[in-house]
This record gives C-alpha cells, sequence and structure tokens, in this order.
C-alpha cells in the first residue's frame, strides 16, 4: 500500500493533516504542531484557499506552519528557514487581504501586490519540491539504495536550499515596501447560498420580463407564413441585446409545429468537425458517448440524408462569420416541406448571407424600452414589477438610463442591486461607480465597464472561481459538479464553517447564477446542474485574467510564444486549436509549461507532460478522434501534485503502469475513454473521491479496496461479465460505505450477480444517488425485496434497465426520494398509488410495457410535491389515467403515451390546477389526437401547451 504523504494539504483540511480541525495540535503522525497565533489567523481568516489577489499566499502559510512541526525536526535549517518567513509572509498577507477587494489601487501598489502574488507560487514550488524529496527519503528501502538515491538527491537539496535563501531576500524586500502601507485587516464571510428561483424565471419568461413578446410575434409571423420551400430568418444585433433569448422564445413557441428541431450554438472560432458533430446530437442521430473520424463532406451528407423529406426547424446560434455559416448551409436540404432555419449573428453581412439578402428575412434587435427595463430590474430586485420604494425611484431611473436599454447589463446591474442593501446610499454608489458615459455614448465598452463593475462587487472567495471560467472555450456547456470539483483541486473552495466541500462549491456556484454573471443551463430537480458564459462576460474574464496572470489562454504556436516572453510565468493553461490537429510545439515550449498549475486541452496535440512538475488539474477534451490511435498518459505517474484528471477522448489511453505516486489524487473521470490498462494500485490512492472508468479485467477485483470513493461511475459493458468473477467483483461494492453516487453501466444481468448487487447495495447507507444502465435482468431478483434500504436516497435513475418486474415495494419507503426514472414491465394501479406516498417526489419517470385495463383514477392526497409526470406505456395511456379534485397540485409537465388519431384523453385534466405542458408521445402536431387534447384543455384556467412528437 502507498504510505501516508507528510503533509496532506487536501483543501477540506485547510492544509492540515488527515483526521484534524484548523484547531488541532496534532501532526501527520501524530506529533504537535507549533503554529503562531498569525499563522493561525490568517488560515482561519481565509479558509486556506487560493485567491486571485494573493495566490496562494493562503495555503503557503499553513505549508510553512506545518515545516515547523515536529514531523520535520531533523531538516533544522528548512524550519528555522521556514519559521523566518512564517513571520514576514503573515505580516504581508494583511496587506493582501485589504486589496483584495479594492477597486482601483495605486500602480505601486499594484506592482507590489502582483509580486507578493508571484512570489507566493514561487515559494509554495520551493517547499513542495522539499516535501517530495523528503516523503522519498523516507520510502522504505535498502541501506545501498537509501543511501545512492540521497547522494543522487543531494545535489537537487541544495538547489532548494539556495532557492530558498532566494525567496528569504526577496520577502525581506517586499515587507519593507510593505512597511509604506496601513492597511487595516479585512475578514471574508462566506454563507451557504441557495439557487434563487428568480433567476430561472428571468430565462424561461423572457417574455414577460424583458419585453420581447412583440419582436417574438413579428419574427414567428415572418418565418410561418406559406412559403413550402426553405425559408432562412436572420436575428442581428451586437452582445447583451438577447438574440439568443428571443431566438429561443421563438423556437419554444412555433417548435410543436415541426416533427424534426434543434437548437445549437457556434463558437467564434468553430471546429466544424466538432461543431457539426454537435448538430448531429442535437437532432438525436448519435450516441454522445460515441464518436469516429469523419470529414466534414460525409457529416454534412449524413445530417442532409437525415433532414430530407422533414419538416424541421433549426436554431444556428451565434454565427461570426460568412465562411462558417457557408459550410453549415450545405447541411439544408431545400425540400419544400415549409422547413425554417433562425440564425442570430453580430455580423450584418452574415445576417444579409444568410437569409439570401431577402430585407423582410433580416430582425434587427433594439434596446428595451424605458418601461421594459424597468420591469426587468424590478422584477429581479424585488420579485414585482411595480414595487419600487418611493426614495429608490430617481435613483432608480439614473441607474437604468446607463443602462441605455440593454437586457444583459439591466439583468447584471439588477442582480447586483438584490446582493446590496436596499438604501438610497447604496443605490447610489451603484449610480455613481458607473460613470457618466453611458448616458451619452453606449458602447461594448461602457457596456463592458458594467460587467466589470459587477466583478468588482463580488467577495473575494469568489473572484478566483468565475474567473476560471477562463479555461473553458467559448459556447461550452459546463457541468456544475464537475467544475466543482476543479475549483477543490485547485484549492478555490473554503472549509470554513466545516461543510462539505462539495456543497461549499454548489453554493459558489449558486452565487454566481444569482448574481447573473454565468447563465443557467440544465435544471434539474429544481437545482442548475451545468451553465453557459455569455460571451461578453467571457471577454471580461479573460482581460481580468491576463491583468491578474491567473489564467493563460493560447489558440496557436504564436500565442505560445507570446506567453513564453510574458512578464509572469504562466499559472494555468488553457489551450485549443493550436494550428492543426497535427500541429507540433516550439521548442521553447517548456518555458510556458514548467510552472504551469491547471492545463485544460480541447482538440490539440498534448505537449510532453514531463513539462508539468507543479500540475493539480489536467483536462483533455477530444485529443485525438482516431480510434485506434493512443493517448500516452504513463508520464502522469510522474505527477506528484495532481489531484484532478479528466480525459474525454475516442482513441485509447495507456496510463501508468503504477499510481503510487499520485496520493493527491481525488477525481479521475475516463469513463468516456478506451484505457489500455490500469495498476490495482489505483485502489490505495488514499484521496481518491470521484472514479469514473470503464471497468476491466485487470481491476476488477480490487474496486472494493478504495474505501475513499464518494462517486463511482463503472462501466462494466466494454467486459463481458463471464470474464471475471463477477459475483465477487459486485460484491466489493458494498464496501463502498462513503458512496455518495454510483452508476453502473451493464450489457445485460445474470441471477448471482442481481443477489449480489443486492447484498451490496444494502450496506451503502450514505447513497444519495442510484443510476442502472444496463439491458435485460431475470424476471424474479432480489433487488425486488430489499429491506429497509437507502434511507438518504435522493434520485434513483433505472429508466434505461429492465431489472424491476414491478415497482418494488421497498420504493415506498423512500422518503427523501425527489426523483425516480423507473422502467418495469408492467405497471398496477397499486403500483402507481404506492409512490403518490412519497412526501418528496417531484419527478417522476415511469415506464412500463403493460398497464391495467381499469383506469387508475389518483385522488387527493397522493404525489403531493410532484411537478413533473412521464408515463409512457405501450399503448395508450390516456385510457388508463384519471384524476380527481386535488390529485396532484404541483403538477406543471405532463408526457404521456398515445396514439395519431384515436388518442383517448385522462379524465379530469382541469383538476390539474397548476399544468402548464402536456406532451404526446406518438401522436404529431396535425393530428387528431393532438386537436382532441388541445380542445380538451381550452377551457383550463392554466391554458397549457400541448406538443406532440
Amino acid at each position: 500500500s502507498v504510505s501516508s504523504p507528510p503533509y496532506p494539504f487536501s483543501p477540506d483540511r485547510l492544509r492540515l493533516p488527515a483526521g484534524q480541525s484548523a484547531t488541532s495540535s496534532a501532526g501527520a503522525h501524530g506529533r504537535p504542531i507549533r503554529v503562531s497565533r498569525r499563522a493561525k489567523r490568517a488560515v482561519e481568516m481565509t479558509g486556506g484557499i487560493v485567491t486571485v489577489a494573493s495566490g496562494v499566499m493562503n495555503p503557503l502559510i499553513g505549508k510553512l506552519t506545518t515545516l515547523m512541526g515536529d514531523e520535520y525536526k531533523k531538516f533544522k535549517g528548512v524550519r528555522k528557514q521556514a519559521s523566518f518567513l512564517e513571520k514576514e509572509l503573515s505580516a504581508m498577507n494583511a496587506a493582501l487581504q485589504k486589496l483584495e477587494l479594492v477597486d482601483e489601487i495605486d500602480p505601486t501598489v499594484k506592482d507590489w501586490r502582483d509580486h507578493v502574488r508571484e512570489m507566493s507560487y514561487d515559494m509554495e514550488n520551493c517547499i513542495d519540491d522539499f516535501m517530495r524529496q523528503s516523503r522519498a527519503d523516507d520510502a522504505k528501502a535498502g541501506f545501498i539504495k537509501k543511501t545512492a538515491r540521497r547522494i543522487k538527491k543531494l545535489r537537487e537539496r541544495l538547489r532548494i536550499a539556495e532557492r530558498m535563501e532566494e525567496l528569504k531576500t526577496l520577502a525581506l524586500e517586499a515587507n519593507t515596501r510593505r512597511q509604506r502601507y496601513n492597511i487595516d485587516d479585512w475578514r471574508p464571510t462566506t454563507s451557504t447560498v441557495a439557487f434563487d428561483p428568480r433567476v430561472r424565471a428571468v430565462y424561461q419568461e423572457a417574455d414577460t420580463l424583458v419585453g420581447i413578446d412583440g419582436p417574438r410575434e413579428e419574427v414567428a409571423t415572418v418565418l410561418m407564413d406559406s412559403r413550402k420551400k426553405l425559408k432562412v430568418v436572420s436575428i442581428v444585433g451586437f452582445g447583451g441585446l438577447g438574440k439568443t433569448t428571443l431566438a429561443k422564445q421563438v423556437y419554444d413557441k412555433i417548435g410543436s409545429l415541426f416533427n424534426c428541431k434543434a437548437f445549437f450554438s457556434v463558437s467564434q472560432r468553430p471546429d466544424m468537425t466538432e461543431l457539426l458533430n454537435n448538430f448531429q446530437l442535437k437532432l438525436g442521430m448519435r450516441d454522445p458517448d460515441t464518436s469516429r473520424t469523419r470529414k466534414v463532406d460525409d457529416i454534412i451528407e449524413e445530417l442532409r440524408q437525415h433532414l430530407k423529406e422533414k419538416r424541421y426547424l433549426i436554431v444556428v446560434d451565434d454565427v461570426w462569420d460568412q465562411p462558417t455559416w457557408n459550410t453549415i448551409k450545405c447541411a439544408f436540404p431545400e425540400d419544400i416541406n415549409g422547413s425554417r432555419v433562425v440564425v442570430t449573428t453580430r455580423v450584418e453581412d452574415v445576417a444579409a448571407a444568410a437569409c439570401q439578402n431577402d430585407g423582410e428575412g433580416i430582425y434587427k434587435m433594439q434596446p428595451l424600452n424605458e418601461q421594459n427595463s424597468r420591469m426587468l430590474l424590478l422584477n429581479r430586485v424585488f420579485g414585482s414589477k411595480n414595487d419600487c420604494p418611493p426614495q429608490l425611484k430617481e435613483v432608480m431611473a439614473e441607474i437604468l438610463k446607463k443602462c441605455h436599454g440593454l437586457p444583459l447589463a439591466v439583468i447584471t446591474i439588477a442582480s447586483l442591486l438584490a446582493n446590496k442593501e436596499t438604501s438610497r446610499k447604496s443605490w447610489e454608489s451603484i449610480r455613481d461607480s458607473l460613470g457618466t458615459q453611458l448616458a451619452t455614448n453606449p458602447t461594448l465598452e461602457e457596456m463592458k465597464s458594467i460587467l466589470n463593475l459587477s466583478y468588482m462587487h463580488l467577495p473575494a472567495h469568489l473572484r478566483a472561481c468565475f474567473l476560471y471560467f477562463g479555461m473553458y472555450p467559448e459556447d461550452r456547456d459546463i457541468e456544475r459538479d464537475d467544475l466543482v470539483r476543479q475549483w477543490i483541486a485547485e484549492g478555490l473552495v473554503s472549509n470554513l464553517h466545516g461543510h462539505d466541500l462539495e456543497d461549499v462549491g454548489r453554493s459558489y456556484f449558486n452565487e454566481l447564477i444569482n448574481r447573473s454573471m454565468i447563465q443557467p443551463g440544465l435544471i434539474y430537480r429544481e437545482e442548475v446542474v451545468s451553465c453557459r458564459v455569455h460571451d461578453m462576460m467571457l471577454d471580461l474574464i479573460l482581460s481580468r485574467c491576463d491583468e491578474d496572470n491567473f489564467i493563460s489562454v493560447a489558440y496557436n504556436n504564436n500565442d505560445m510564444a507570446r506567453l513564453g516572453g510574458n512578464k509572469y510565468k504562466v499559472r494555468r493553461l488553457s489551450l485549443s486549436s493550436v494550428a492543426s490537429r497535427g500541429a507540433t510545439y516550439a521548442p521553447t515550449i517548456d518555458i510556458c509549461l514548467s510552472q504551469v498549475r491547471s492545463f485544460t486541452l480541447f482538440l490539440t496535440p498534448l505537449p510532453s507532460l514531463l513539462l508539468f512538475k507543479y500540475l493539480r488539474v489536467l483536462r483533455i477534451e477530444e485529443y485525438n478522434h482516431d480510434w485506434v490511435a493512443t493517448l500516452d498518459l504513463t508520464a502522469i505517474g510522474q505527477l506528484f501534485l495532481l489531484r484532478y484528471l479528466h480525459v474525454t477522448v475516442a482513441c485509447f489511453v495507456q496510463l501508468p503502469a503504477k499510481f503510487e505516486g499520485l496520493v493527491y489524487l481525488e477525481t479521475l473521470d475516463m469513463h468516456r475513454a478506451k484505457l489500455k490498462s490500469i495498476s490495482s494500485d489505483i485502489a490505495q490512492l488514499p484521496q481518491l473521491s470521484y472514479l469514473g472508468i470503464r471497468m476491466e479485467k485487470f481491476m476488477c477485483e480490487c474496486i472494493g479496496n478504495m474505501k475513499s470513493l464518494r462517486t463511482l461511475v463503472i462501466d462494466f459493458r466494454a467486459l463481458s461479465m463471464k470474464e471475471v468473477n463477477s459475483v465477487k467483483v459486485i460484491m466489493g461494492l458494498g464496501e463502498l460505505t462513503n458512496l455518495r453516487k454510483l452508476t453502473i453501466r451493464v450489457i445485460g444481468w445474470r441471477k448471482p450477480e442481481l443477489g449480489a448487487l443486492a447484498s451490496s447495495l444494502g450496506k451503502l447507507r450514505n447513497l444519495k444517488c442510484l443510476e442502472f444502465i444496463s439491458g435485460y435482468a431475470p424476471k424474479d431478483n432480489e433487488l425486488a425485496s430489499l429491506s429497509n434500504p437507502f434511507p438518504h436516497l435522493e434520485e434513483f435513475i433505472g429508466i434505461y434497465t429492465r431489472v424491476f418486474p414491478r415497482v418494488p415495494v421497498w420504493m415506498g419507503g423512500l422518503n427523501c426520494l425527489r426523483m425516480l426514472k423507473l422502467r418495469v414491465r408492467e405497471a398496477s394501479t397499486q403500483d402507481v398509488n404506492l409512490l403518490g406516498e412519497l412526501p418528496s417526489l417531484v419527478v417522476l419517470h415511469l415506464l412500463t410495457s403493460r398497464i391495467p385495463k381499469e383506469r387508475a383514477i389518483l385522488g387527493a392526497g397522493l404525489f403531493p410535491v410532484l411537478k413533473s409526470l412521464t408515463l409512457w406505456a405501450e399503448e395508450d395511456v390516456g385510457a388508463y389515467l384519471g384524476f380527481e379534485a386535488g390529485a396532484m397540485p404541483n403538477l406543471r409537465s405532463l408526457n404521456i403515451t398515445t396514439s395519431r388519431e384515436h388518442g383517448a384523453i385522462p379524465v379530469g385534466l382541469e383538476h390539474l390546477l397548476r399544468l402548464e405542458k402536456l406532451y404526446l408521445n406518438g401522436a404529431r402536431p396535425g393530428d387528431a389526437t393532438a386537436s382532441a387534447f388541445r380542445d380538451a384543455l381550452s377551457a383550463h384556467p392554466n391554458r397549457p401547451s400541448v406538443d406532440s412528437y
């Protein structure tokens, strides 16, 4: 097994040893650590997190404190150096904390701050080098080997000592300069933040909140004329006017009239293969987990064949140039089925070219009028369109005048005001911060000044998290939980109050959503689980990253050369589309990469990993589309500090022969990669909490040893269960008692394996999310008869599997269950009533082969908080379903299977008082069944929409 590291500085322990709190006095091996009061207070103030202004100063002080402990008493010189540096840096840290939130500072002060920030990175690297050396020296080995190793490393130790002397000198100089500043201590505060549901209204009810009901009707009218030939309409305007919002509103309004539709975005530097692959994904033409190398012409031909003879509606969002549009438009066959395409763009020439210079086909976006601007701001700040305190009306009018009707500006400022004290003085300070130019000369630069103001009002603990979005290319859907794991690995998340780090990270994410700094994407279980960054916000992020040397972005060799000549070293690097996929790197690339801590690679060749000595975060996406190629990652075994590894590729991946050096690895996400081999010592990684992997024969036996796991995504589909002792493997899952989320992908189950699975699942008492993706299973299996399982389960997803013949009785005891997606062979009225008793169920998807002949009438009291119900069967569900008065009082969305011509209408739809949307699976927009449902709901007080597909 892997020995414990000498300094387990995981973020959730405030850089203190495992099992110890921030106030503990026990060292890594049970011995006391001497902690100065100044250092202790500095760590407590920030939770040891990395910030934009001070870099890694807070974690650095924690590491110096550890060096002063008994664990390193044999290194007397180092302990003395550490004691000196700890005192000097703690004094400087107070000044840095004060400067963290200052809008504008004197250039001399800024230069000092930036110098200290970069010095903190260099110091931490030096200490990491020393601690790595000391760990190697303490490793078990024979006398001769140990002596030889120590002689070999003597020069390295001397070099480190010399470097620490240099840093000591720099610290003295920096603290001498600090004496001219008299800055009081500043103490940030953090709290748990929930997702603000008002934000959802801003994006989902944009027609009433940003005044685009008129534009929506106008664009829809132009689109839906009697013309049978393909028609293209362009929406044009500069960033922040709401082009995407308008296109989405039109798409939602007329989408039910088309039998094929898709909405996809184009980036400023699109990779056409990736772009067209995404288009196919939106159309449901391919599995997101699969890809293969194809030429653009071949993908276009596949798209044309798919769309041929269909009546389609396609929205192509944010097209930047004509060549890109000229390629995309080749995918649209010129049929006479009444198909429509909507293009949004900032460029008028692109808009004209898209609609073939048809003046009627161009819609120019206009700013909001005064009334709509006022309504949008008030609804965001107060939750009402007409509720503004009298003393704020004059100030509000002045603020809105400076926003000049730009929806993004109004939303951003409104979000800022919503987080400030509701007083005239507070609002006046925001008004004054906006300056005077906006009122007379609104330009993109002035728009950016509004966004920058919102950034300057972010608390310190959110700034670094916000800037971290610069690691992603534009127009990227960003998954919340994956992003949070990167934040944690980088030390950007504080555990100041003892909360779970992932919960704190999600709180940070929610606060950025609530402040409108990022846009919500997928909303799942009433939570935002993905997001996008507006391109103007991304411009701001990259500008701030460049100013504060937080993230560097490169697109080609010229960019890399420029980075090598920068004043400061590159600490985080996002690299995408380097010339071409066959590009090579300049010989001087090691200058750029030697200090990088986070590295994200999109669609580019991988440089030598041996250059990344201090890497914490490594993310590789779409490195190679060649299925038979191999991505060589054997060098990661030498990345001692690596905490996060994510790989999404179509090719094979070669991992190192041993993982023993990766003692800090927390996330290993490779479930979309094909592994050539993996060492069984992966089970010994002490910090590993997230594992996503395709299960292979060579690691099946060790899965039960991975006690630290909290999330496991395990894919058996590439492996025949007959090749291994599958029962033993599955029984090992029961040993992972820390698991919170478990996803299992299997081709098919056998009865002994299901019995083992039932035994294992019964032991996972902390499980919150369980997902099955598999084929058929024996009708009678032990999963149907678990006793008192899953006291904390919130999600159960078995919609892609056929494990259960009926709804298991034990599901009636899942009192915390909020989402259930289940496929069964047969569903009875009793089964539905059983699920109706669940007190927390919000979303239910029930798929079944057979339903009873008698009608199930759902009465009052059942499904008290359910908001979304999907009931699919191989027959007409409408004939089976009925609702009494008081049934499902919170239901918003109903999705059922029906027939095209003679589908039955459920009895009592009028009793679903909050119903907003009805989806008919099996009918088409013009079918008799769809028309009958619309007629039946015409008198419904909520006037719910009817969509069919």
